[in-house]
């Protein structure tokens, strides 16, 4: 039996509640953005043949603290290591990616990279290739040669991916442009059809959107009162705060049009759910007319759930994937403000993305084949098992906000905040209450008026602590509730 180590959060089959999987890793589990389980949970799937072990490397390989014994051990347990990975060229993952490259310059077992791409962020539409320093650039061509090292090619997101490492001196030699592993979960049977006539006031359809593209947030008003089923579905550990503890940002702007703080239409009422797992995400997604938004993992998860979508290209690494794999999308700095969810749904073609599915799952295929990966859509090594257990797994519901009226999920809140003290209630606020004389002290007897006023002294003292906090509060639940 052939043991697989693979780059990701979590083995899809795990169950961890909201509340823990946000405390994991560097904010949540995922990594920042659950958007990153869409395309691991994928690569899960797509080598699990039957026979093979995929243990999920919990990102351990790439954090702080890396020694040679877990190299070592990983070079002895396992027979391959994969690494989906994304938009890795960038900034701020050069610690990730040096770590990663420690880990692979000491295997000796096969290494196989897939769907690695450009930075993009502000300006990348002009210019998509990674504006690096000279010592960044070394740390991605040494990553690259590693890799190299282990396998017979590198597997890259899209033709802007490519164009950048060709000038770093890798060419189509060493270089498999393969897409986003995310649409090859069903292989090439994923074909795209509109379920809805239209988009109307009665639809249900969601969206998704990137904070710092500027335009989301008056969009997202707009849509709230005009589509009064349409669901907002965030992706950042932030926003998953927000609608658990009620945790605004710091700064945040309550007058602001971003569904990031609990004066939000959306948040008001109730239209926003978070997924800690891609099988309730894709289940929900399904019964959806419509996805649409600036999120790229956000719309491909619709697509693989047979959804139609169409992504709002913003950047560099959301237009290459968009042109890859043929999916319907409009350029931000093309539209302007009076884009709406029925005009685009009314525009979109999958003629294009069905006819590309075939062909690309046939390149992404052989490349597996080429970097020694069996894979469930070649001959005889389907897995159907494997959605039947996920199809049994016990996985918890979406999270709502704080204003649900769905009995379910109001529970789930109550013992969310039950918990909440009983970790950390008395003696937090005990805390926040310091004498001003910290030295033990003796009454006397006889002595009446002493204990009375150094009572009503501490009595002070906590009220002027814990008051400004409990009032802040208390306005701020009397606002999200209409209540004053």
């Amino acid at each position: 039996m052939s043991r697989i180590l693979l780059r990701s959060g979590k083995d899809p089959f795990e169950v961890v509640p909201p509340e823990l999987a946000l405390e994991l890793y560097p904010r949540g589990l995922w990594g920042r953005n659950v958007g990153n389980l869409v395309f691991t949970d994928a690569m899960h799937k797509i080598v699990s043949v039957p026979g093979a072990e995929v243990v999920s490397n919990s990102f351990l390989s790439e954090r702080p603290g890396i020694t040679r014994e877990y190299v070592a051990r990983v070079d002895e347990e396992f027979d391959h290591f994969v690494i989906p990975l994304a938009n890795a060229f960038r900034t701020s993952f050069m610690g990730n990616l040096r770590r990663l490259t420690q880990v692979i310059e000491g295997l000796s077992i096969p290494v196989t990279v897939v769907g690695v791409g450009v930075a993009g962020g502000v300006g990348s539409l002009d210019r998509p290739l990674p504006q690096l320093t000279d010592r960044e650039t070394a740390t991605v061509q040494r990553f690259v040669r590693a890799v190299l090292d282990h396998s017979a090619t590198i597997g890259v997101r899209g033709e802007f991916t490519r164009e950048y490492l060709a000038t770093l001196g890798f060419g189509d030699e060493h270089v498999d442009v393969v897409g986003c592993p995310s649409l090859y979960r069903d292989g090439a049977d994923l074909q795209i059809t509109k379920r809805a006539a239209a988009i109307t006031p009665e639809s249900r359809f969601t969206m998704n959107l990137s904070p710092y593209v500027k335009m989301m947030g008056p969009l997202s008003v707009r849509h709230a009162e005009k589509y009064p089923h349409m669901v907002y579905i965030p992706q950042g550990d932030d926003t998953l705060e927000l609608m658990m503890w009620g945790k605004e940002p710091e700064n945040v702007r309550r007058s602001g049009t971003l569904p990031n703080h609990l004066e939000h239409p959306l948040y008001q009422s109730n239209r926003m759910r978070y997924f800690v797992d891609t099988t309730t995400w894709m289940d929900y997604l399904a019964q959806q007319d419509f996805s649409f938004g600036t999120r790229i993992h956000g719309n491909i998860a619709a697509l693989s759930a047979r959804t139609p979508a169409v992504v709002l290209a913003h950047d560099a690494r959301t237009l290459e994937l968009a042109l890859y794999h043929d999916i319907p999308h409009r350029m931000v700095p093309e539209l302007d403000a009076s884009v709406d969810a029925a005009d685009l749904y009314e525009w979109a073609d999958f003629d294009g993305f069905n006819r590309a599915q075939r062909a690309n799952v046939d390149r992404f295929s052989a490349f597996l084949v080429k970097n020694g990966i069996e894979h469930i859509h070649e001959p005889g090594k389907a897995n159907p098992e494997y959605d039947e257990r996920l199809a049994a797994t016990p996985f918890p519901r979406p999270v709502e906000t704080l204003m649900t009226n769905d009995p379910v999920a109001r529970l789930e809140a109550i013992e969310r905040v039950a918990l909440l003290r009983d970790v950390a209630g008395p003696d937090a606020w005990r805390a926040r209450f310091t004498p001003h004389h910290a030295v033990p002290h003796h009454v006397a007897p006889g002595a009446p008026t002493l204990a009375p006023t150094i009572a009503s002294r501490a009595v002070r003292r906590v009220r002027s602590a814990v008051e400004p906090t409990l009032r802040t509060a208390a306005a701020r639940v009397l606002r999200a509730t209409g209540r004053r």
